[in-house]
């Protein structure tokens, strides 16, 4: 955490940069509420480093923008975004850039930050990955990070504390593994962008049939070339994720913080950013706030009745539409809008129904007419779904915390649910479905598994449960002795006082592939 001009994390900072070839970059700012269009000042600046020496980890810095003087830092950055043998990477980095710019040009640092070149967005390396077509358009509908990071690294990215509040210092021990992750999973990214793109250069380059060893032996740069791909793909083996602090060794505190001796590029390195690189510009519309389309007169006089019809709103109404005294058949079902769909496989892992909706973009109409059809209640976090005029006063609630597991306390102690031991893990978490009644045999399980998911082979001498979702056919299993394991999950649920525990995340019973 570099939070001090004159601190050993600073100038290990100034080293790093002057030592890297890649660079990650994320930014954090406090959620904004409304009111006039401005840009939220920027609170923290997220840079993973990828260094020119191949056998050294990735430092990661945070770097605290409320402590540390804009002024004694601006200049290093304007040289890094600028500077020819650096890569920057970035997901949709133009909007932070653009924050960026502004917190520091009200600093003082006028006129903040122009362009950031050369740069490639982790969107564009997932797309060229994925399509296989050069210069094929990114779809409108492009991925999220944490869906990019499922599909290309296998690793589950929370994103719960990406509204938190970035401005309340000191930051919680979750925003600063969150903080570091974003930037470090860009770095993890672009090397097996790098890897795929190192071994087709490979094969262009030698893809004649003729061309043996004598001939690659005589070609001193076919050697050289060679090599390269060789010590380039041992580079890129990951290490490991980390916070990076400053040692007693701290290099040269007192060098110069300008970033024009930068080692250069690998060669490999070089080659993907004269052909992927593109430019971040900022022009003159970029660096002022949009307004609201619509009228900002009608919007004024509107607020004040909208604001207090949704405050009354915001409390569940009730009855729920499972009430037996209603009609209802007392089983709780809940239908989770995009805003809250983490939330959906937290109940599913107490037994509860909770489903989503087909399209990511959903009418609100349409919601609203599902969570009716199915005799269920809407959780959201969009206040705007609770104004619309055709609402049922039992058929919404507006969840109020941001993290998963408090919503899911929240849920349970709002609508009074009973969670009893048989219920857990007794929903798939992938689709709602239920599991078969009768668990698999390893062979059984191994033959469902078959083009469809892997078992891995640690589990073949173990006592294993398999079980299998009726409708998505995912498999999951379970350890035998699990009481131990329901018992801390039912304990984090519902104690025996009645009273909602939640200062733990619960623990799986099952275990997903």
């Amino acid at each position: 955490m570099v939070r001090t001009a004159d601190s050993p994390e600073f100038s290990l900072l100034q080293w790093a940069f002057r030592n890297s070839c890649v660079v990650a970059l994320d930014a954090e700012w406090k959620p904004a509420n409304g009111g006039e269009p401005s840009f939220p000042m920027v609170t923290l600046l997220q840079v993973a480093c990828r260094l020119a020496s191949a056998s050294a980890d990735s430092p990661i810095f945070l770097v605290d923008l409320l402590s540390v003087p804009l002024r004694a830092i601006w200049e290093l950055l304007r040289e890094l975004f600028v500077s020819p043998s650096v890569l920057k990477l970035g997901f949709k980095f133009k909007q932070d850039f653009a924050y960026l710019s502004s917190t520091f040009s009200s600093q003082g640092c006028h006129p903040g930050f122009d362009r950031v070149e050369p740069f490639i967005d982790v969107t564009s390396i997932y797309y060229n990955l994925k399509s296989q077509k050069m210069g094929k358009r990114i779809p409108k509908e492009t991925k999220s990070l944490a869906t990019i990071c499922r599909e290309m690294l296998n690793i589950c990215l929370s994103k719960e504390l990406q509204c938190s509040d970035w401005s309340h210092r000191p930051l919680t021990e979750g925003q600063i593994s969150y903080a570091a992750a974003d930037a470090y999973y860009l770095l993890e990214i672009f090397a097996i962008f790098e890897r795929h793109k190192t071994y087709t250069l490979t094969e262009f380059s030698f893809s004649n049939p003729s061309t043996g060893l004598k001939e690659i032996l005589m070609d001193s740069s076919a050697c050289q070339h060679a090599l390269t791909i060789k010590f380039n793909a041992f580079d890129i083996t990951k290490s490991s994720l980390k916070v990076y602090c400053a040692d007693n060794n701290v290099r040269d505190s007192n060098s110069q913080t300008s970033c024009k001796n930068m080692k250069p590029q690998d060669e490999n390195i070089l080659v993907i950013a004269n052909k992927f690189g593109e430019r971040i510009l900022l022009t003159e519309s970029d660096r002022k706030p949009r307004a609201s389309r619509r009228k900002v007169g009608r919007r004024s006089c509107l607020n004040t009745n909208i604001e207090e019809q949704l405050e009354i709103n915001y409390d569940w109404q009730g009855p729920p539409p499972w009430d037996p005294a209603f009609g209802g058949d007392d089983c709780p079902k809940f239908l989770c809008d995009v805003m809250v769909e983490g939330l959906a496989r937290h109940l599913r892992c107490v037994g509860i129904d909770a489903a989503v909706p087909t399209s990511k973009k959903t009418d609100p109409r349409q919601l609203l007419n599902q969570a009716y059809k199915e005799k269920r209640v809407l959780l959201t976090r969009d206040a705007k779904l609770l104004k619309h005029q055709y609402l049922i006063s039992n058929q919404v609630y507006r969840v109020k915390n941001l993290l998963k597991n408090d919503q899911l306390l929240e849920v349970i102690e709002t609508f009074h649910l009973k969670i009893e031991e048989e219920q857990l893990m007794s929903r798939c978490t992938k689709c709602n479905g239920s599991f078969i009644q009768k668990p698999l045999t390893l062979e059984e399980a191994i033959e469902a598994s078959k083009g469809f998911q892997v078992i891995p082979n640690c589990l073949f001498n173990r006592e294993i449960e398999f079980w299998q979702c009726t409708d998505c056919r995912q498999l999951y299993w379970e350890v035998k002795n699990t009481v131990p394991l329901i018992s801390s999950l039912l304990m984090f649920v519902y104690d025996s006082s009645s009273f909602f525990v939640g200062s733990r995340p619960f623990i799986m019973a099952f275990r997903v592939t």
